[in-house]
This record gives C-alpha cells, structure tokens and sequence, in this order.
C-alpha cells in the first residue's frame, strides 16, 4: 500500500537529486543508506591522448559534493569516451591528487579565465609534513586505484565545508592533479611508465633549463623520474606505428554523510620514504624527494629497502592505513617507535587483461583497519616507514604511506 508518507519521502529523495545535480555536472546519486550516507559519480573535463603522448594537467574547481559533510571514500579511475574502463596497458594512470583550495569569491571569474592561479587562491594541503607543496593533497593514488579500498569505518569521516573554518569572502573548491601516460605502441611499455629520460622525446636543452624539488638544474645522472613525464613528451614509438587520439576522463566516486554531532573527524598524514629528515635544535626539517631511483645491481638478489625516520608533531588512534607504491613494490610497512608494526600494505598484481586485472601489473594495495582504539601513534613519536622493491633497475619509484589519525575514539 502506498501511502502519503512514502510519497512524500520519495518526493524529498527526488528533490535532493535535483538540488544535488543543479551544482554539479556528469553526476547521479547512487546511494542513500540506513547510515544515512550519500554517494555520487562524476567525470572530470576530457583530455586528449594519442600514442606514446604524456599528460599532466591540473583540472580546477572539479565537481564536488557541497556544504559541510564528511568524506567517507574518493575512488578513481580512467574511462574512455563511452565510460568505459581503460586498462592501464594501453593508458597508465601513473598518478592523480584531489588538491584542496579556498578562492576569493571576487576573484572567481578572472581564475576561471586566465588559469592563473598566483592570485585569489591558497591551497590548503593535508596534515603531513613534507615541505612546501610536495605531496600535499587528501586523496591520490595511480595505477593501483581501481583494487584499493578507500572506505573509512563508521562514525569516522575527513569534515570538509565547514563554514566556521572557511575565511570570509572565500569558498572551498577542489582541484585534480594527474598524470597519464599513453604506452600503446611505445618501444618499452614499462620504461615508459616509469619515465625513463632515454625513452622520451626531450628537448634538447632538457638538463640546461630544468629544475628539480630544490630548485637546482637536474644532473645528467638523473635516469628517470616525474622531471622527464611533462605535458605533451612524446615517449618513444616503434617504427611505423599509427594509431588513434582518445578523449579521456577520471570518473570519481565520493561517499559521504552531512555532519552532525555523531560524526569523529580524522586527520590524514602522508609519509615519505624518502624524506631525509634533519632538525634544526628540536625542530624537524623534512627534506621529501617523493620518488627515488633504484640502481642496477647485478650482486644480489636481495629487495632494495627505502627507509625514512619520521617524528609525528601529532599523533593519534590509527584508523585506516594504505601505501602508494609503484609496480615492483614487494611491500611497505611503518613501525613504530619502539619496532612495533602499525601497519603492513601489500601489493596485488594483474594475471589477465581486463581493466583491474591488468597482467603484471600493480592493480592494488591491501589496507589496514585495526580495531579503533588499538593503536595509539603518541605525540612526538618517532615512526620508521620501510618501502620494500625489487632489486631491479627502476626509476621513479614511490613509496607514500597514508594514515589516517583520530584524536579522539567515541565510546562504544
């Protein structure tokens, strides 16, 4: 039997639609649960990729659940004009960063023009410690997106829009950070995904005008890395090879509850394996490279271990941990101070050909949910993260580790 209530809910459920499509593009709710969380899936604006072609872009003011929620997971992935799931053989999503900024209202429409970004805009990074911008969004992951997990358990949530914490005259707005390498038909599939200078099209005057995280020109022994993927390289074809453009797109789905008092705010933290920290008397100074180069190594067969002492300002119950490794990544764990083990991600690799499932390939990293409450990260502790490789010869290796921290566990 239907009734004027049922009617009236399905009403409510409708109009939430309409208001939530009015102010977003490419979107649909999906989801409305007994937990009272809300889902919805959007494509980002397309780019274009032909064979080989590199592409690094930055794609502002991305659609974005609005008002003051908390986020409960952000998944991505590369799809083709049709929405289909492109598999990472033929185009490797080697990153993408969801980057949060505030924008002066005054400001909007000349940003929205003229791209630039030096003006009415202050990025607000995450709660790590590498320096300046380096590594500073709240979600991000590459080729292993599809097969990791992002969801965080109930009532734990990242509070975003909260009006009380958002300066006046300016409105949060999220940005896309990304990377994709276009490999079919290229010379060396796997050189190309890890940016290998020898296999790219680089401009002759390269090592004279390019600069690295310090500032200072690259040295000719930089072999690979982020410095050789720029926007429109061209990694090198086979002879003779001919194929088609592609117009691209990130579909992303966000979960997520309106706050309320039920909801435990979370801190994210990205450590790095590289981050050769120092300190200046008792204050830290992190020094990120966010990839490094594993040399060639013909004595032993033996993993290549990256290690990084890193001391927590804050700490907090651990609730959600994860790695973004690349392909060859045996595994990376972070300890704690006095050895114990935090958390373990392991890698899942490809056996097929299907998107997901892409044979030899990374395709995801498993993730730890230790029982809230359980571990406790202490103010000043001192963590030691350990990224595990094999001993190959790789360039533009990662090894970030994410957690999510709580101040606070509520009573059961």
């Amino acid at each position: 039997m239907v009734t004027v209530r049922t009617i009236s809910n399905v009403a409510m459920i409708l109009l939430s639609i309409m208001m939530l499509l009015s102010c977003t593009t490419h979107s649909a709710v999906l989801e409305s649960n007994e937990n009272h969380i809300k889902s919805a899936t959007f494509l980002s604006e397309k780019f274009e990729v032909g064979p080989g072609k590199i592409v690094v872009k930055t794609l502002l003011d991305i659609d974005f659940p609005r008002g003051h929620i908390g986020v409960k997971s952000f998944d991505v992935e590369v799809v083709d004009e049709d929405g289909n799931s492109v598999p990472l053989y033929e185009t490797y999503l080697h990153h993408w960063f969801a980057v949060k900024y505030i924008e002066n209202i005054t400001m909007s429409e000349y940003i929205k023009q003229s791209h630039d970004l030096s003006n009415g805009i202050e990025f607000e990074r995450n709660d790590g410690a590498c320096q300046g911008f380096l590594l500073p969004h709240y979600w991000g992951l590459g080729g292993e997106s599809r097969g990791t997990y992002s969801n965080l358990p109930d009532p734990f949530t990242v509070e975003l829009g909260n009006p009380a914490q958002i300066k006046h005259e300016f409105k949060e707005k999220w940005l896309f950070s990304i990377m994709v390498i276009d490999t079919r038909g290229t010379h060396d599939r796997k050189g190309c995904t890890e940016c290998r200078c020898k296999l790219m099209n680089l401009p002759k005057d390269f090592y004279n005008v390019t600069t690295g995280i310090d500032g200072q020109l690259l040295s000719k022994n930089y072999k690979g890395g982020l410095f050789c993927c720029q926007d429109n390289v061209q990694c090198k074809l086979r002879n003779g090879f001919r194929g088609p453009t592609r117009q691209l797109s990130l579909r992303y789905k966000i979960r997520w509850v309106d706050w309320d008092e039920h909801q435990v705010p979370l801190k994210f933290y990205i450590l790095d394996s590289t981050d050769r920290v120092r300190s200046n008397g008792s204050t830290p100074i992190h020094d990120c490279q966010a990839e490094y180069t594993i040399p060639r190594n013909h004595d032993n067969d033996f993993p290549h271990v990256k290690k990084a002492d890193i001391p927590m300002t804050k700490g907090g119950y651990l609730i959600y941990g994860t790695a973004h490794m690349h392909t060859g990544v045996v595994n990376t764990t972070l300890y704690g101070q006095d050895g114990r083990v935090l958390c373990t991600s392991n890698p899942k690799y490809g056996t097929g050909k299907e998107a997901g499932n892409e044979k030899g390939y990374l395709v995801g990293m498993s993730v730890c949910y230790p029982r809230p409450g359980s571990i406790k990260i202490e103010d000043g502790e001192i963590l030691t993260l350990e990224s595990i490789y094999e001993n190959k010869f790789r360039t533009g290796a990662m090894g970030h580790f994410y957690i999510y921290l709580a101040e606070q566990i509520p009573n059961q």
